[in-house]
């Protein structure tokens, strides 16, 4: 991937260290804004993913850079406790994340989408989702070593539909490039990092939250859990909305396949995965819960920004 562009002193900082060979960095910040903070951890987190082009693959386990990433990651949860609350004890998991997934008072992007988005509002949403698209799956997949029992092979499943079964073409990554071509977009990987706000990073920063920390490893299931049991109603307006403004069947065949897969993922997410793992786990359940929540608000906030931007006749997009 190529590096984005600063946004503030942190990320230049941080942006400007890794074009060098590893050295004896330290940086703490006093005081950051969203823009500046969410990119930083992004460039931070995909030392753990596929790295950045000519960046020295020995800074992912920097100290210095580790030490900083740890404090970003400290505001950010502060914003997430204060958005819906600190985790806490939960029972019966399972029907509270289907109670939780089921309020439909947030603001509906895929209705605009399904029958009013213009094609160049359709291409703005596909590049914001190109960020987790382009390498979806991937966030999940660290859970996978730090389960076991059912609710780790729950997971596998669920993963093993995302990956294709190990076919190519089949790989919800490789479909989305599909739709991004039809709309015209480029598909290199992280190719829109640098347009995309801080609502948009946001969203991504947060399954790398959960997913490079083993203590939340159950906000990380109900992330999933969430992603799942919201999917089929919305990727169904998405595909309908494509169709609408002439899409044929490579464009929409991304959003077609999540409407068949997640119909079964759901219910496996919820009681498979979750539900197992807060029987196994039942001091986690409140984190899986959380993670469900944050999910929905993030995702709830990004939809209205976006909305927002479109009603007053603007780009979604940072210039």
């Amino acid at each position: 991937m190529k590096m984005p562009s600063a946004r503030g002193p942190v990320s230049a900082a941080v942006i400007d260290a890794l074009a060098r060979s590893p050295y004896d960095f330290a940086l703490d910040p006093d005081r950051i804004d969203d823009e500046d903070l969410h990119l930083a951890l992004f460039v931070l987190y995909e030392l753990h993913y596929r790295g950045w082009d000519g960046v020295d693959d020995r800074w992912e386990w920097h100290p210095g850079l580790l030490a900083l990433r740890s404090g970003l990651e400290a505001r950010f949860e502060a914003q997430l406790y204060e958005l819906v609350g600190a985790p806490a004890p939960a029972e019966d998991v399972t029907h509270a994340l289907i109670a939780l997934t089921s309020d439909s008072s947030g603001p509906s992007l895929s209705g605009y989408l399904r029958g009013r988005a213009t094609w160049e509002q359709f291409r703005e949403f596909a590049t914001h989702r190109s960020v987790y698209h382009l390498r979806e799956a991937d966030p999940h997949t660290f859970a996978i070593p730090r389960l076991g029992g059912k609710a780790k092979a729950a997971l596998i499943e669920i993963q093993l539909d995302e990956y294709g079964g190990g076919v190519l073409s089949r790989m919800h990554q490789e479909m989305f490039k599909d739709t991004m071509t039809a709309l015209g977009l480029d598909t290199e990987y992280g190719r829109y990092v640098d347009v995309v706000p801080a609502t948009t990073l946001a969203n991504n920063n947060l399954m790398s939250l959960f997913g490079l920390h083993r203590r939340w490893r159950g906000a990380l299931l109900g992330h999933l859990a969430a992603y799942e049991m919201t999917s089929t109603g919305p990727n169904r307006a998405y595909g309908n909305g494509l169709r609408r403004l002439g899409g044929d069947a490579a464009a929409t065949r991304f959003y077609d396949e999540h409407v068949e897969a997640d119909a079964v993922h759901e219910q496996i997410a919820a009681y498979d995965m979750c539900g197992s793992f807060c029987r196994a786990e039942p001091e986690s359940a409140g984190d899986v819960l959380f993670g469900a929540r944050c999910v929905l608000a993030l995702d709830d906030r990004w939809a209205a920004s976006i909305l927002e931007r479109w009603a007053a006749g603007e780009s979604s997009l940072r210039e």
